[in-house]
């Protein structure tokens, strides 16, 4: 994984918003170059046939929906059905659409905050109301369940689910799943579909954009368990809400298909970042999953100081909504010599001593 495109290779959003002395660890893109699978699936397409596909006339009949399928049995013992898939462009997409189909403006919508801050504009933006507490879901329409939660990296135990799902089946809640960080989990803990265990009442959205580094690739999918949010869909004009491109299916189906001897690599890297990071800051709590470590600054703002001063281009934990206003996000999917530099630059700012909390060398690395 050392041969990876270095950071000056990449010119996406991630590395152009930040300045030519920044080093950008805020939005979640991986700084590793493209699995090759990929990269050659999309090369064959390029050079072949770019008309339309095969499944053109029903996107929904593409292979997309069958390697899904496939890949829930064989990763996570799930057998999804490839008729209940809708594919949609991205997952904010999906979100918004299943959304507007089984809610009304005025309706509760539960999801545990802090929380991805494209998800909180869209309940917001769609005249929802947030409701943050998944003890109690009385009252609510919708669970926005994320899991493997962005941003703290907890992957939610079968007992954790239970609960969760018994919550819902008491207050007849739909549960929409957020599952796009399902391949991204460290051993010992284990991604267990929601869909396991209300298939009838839930709806799982995921796609090969995180794990796989492909967020430009415009390629998403929805597994609609619920019959209630199937039949809204199927009533919907068939091409209303668009769908995946053909590049996206391609890019995906390699993924999915041949993309794990490039992705196991990939967590080895990622489980020796966030390593690096607990032997360097103090209190860290490693994510179970994903490659975005969510730092207590200990005071709000400290996104602005980091860029400021440290020179490191981080998330504001304040865009996650409640609780996350003291917190930084900082993706962690790059080269183990630049999370390095962006730990010594961290140490030469601010200590988790709340009482020191500029100019401390409590952080640094050995001289």
């Amino acid at each position: 994984m050392d041969d990876f495109f270095p950071p000056p290779a990449k010119d996406g959003l991630k590395w152009a918003s930040a300045g030519p002395d920044v080093i950008a660890c805020w939005i979640a893109d991986m700084d590793f170059a493209t699995a090759p699978p990929i990269v050659e699936a999309l090369q064959r397409r390029a050079r072949g046939d770019l008309g339309y596909p095969t499944w053109a006339a029903d996107p929904q009949a593409g292979p997309l929906a069958e390697t899904f399928a496939e890949r829930m049995l064989t990763r996570y013992g799930w057998p999804a059905d490839p008729a209940a898939v809708r594919t949609f462009s991205d997952l904010n997409q999906a979100l918004q659409v299943v959304l507007h189909l089984a809610t009304e403006p005025g309706d509760r919508i539960a999801m545990q905050v802090p929380a991805y801050p494209p998800f909180l504009g869209t309940i917001e933006e769609m005249g929802r109301t947030l409701h943050t507490d998944l003890a109690d879901l009385a009252g609510c329409r919708v669970l926005v369940l994320v899991n493997p939660h962005n941003p703290t990296g907890k992957v939610f135990t079968r007992d954790e689910l239970t609960t969760v799902a018994e919550q819902a089946e008491r207050h007849d809640v739909l549960v929409i799943a957020d599952e796009v960080h399902a391949d991204l989990v460290y051993s010992p803990a284990t991604h267990i579909p929601f869909a396991t265990i209300r298939p009838e009442r839930t709806v799982t959205l995921t796609s090969a954009t995180k794990a796989f580094n492909l967020g430009g690739i415009r390629c998403a999918l929805a597994h609609v368990g619920s019959a209630r949010v199937r039949e809204a869909l199927q009533s919907q004009p068939a091409f209303l809400y668009g769908g995946a491109n053909i590049f996206g299916v391609e890019a995906t189906v390699a993924a999915w298909r041949h993309g794990d001897g490039w992705l196991r690599d990939t967590m080895a890297v990622l489980d020796r970042n966030r390593r690096l990071i607990a032997e360097r800051v103090p209190e860290y709590a490693m994510p179970e999953a994903t490659y975005l470590a969510w730092l207590d600054m200990r005071r709000p703002g400290m996104a602005e100081v980091l860029e400021r001063e440290a020179r490191i281009l981080v998330s504001d934990g304040a865009a996650f909504g409640p609780g996350g206003e003291t917190y930084v996000r900082v993706n962690f999917a790059t080269s183990t010599e630049t999370l390095a530099e962006i730990l010594d630059r961290l140490a030469r700012v601010w200590s988790p001593d709340p009482g020191t909390p500029y100019s401390s060398r409590s952080l640094a690395g050995p001289s």
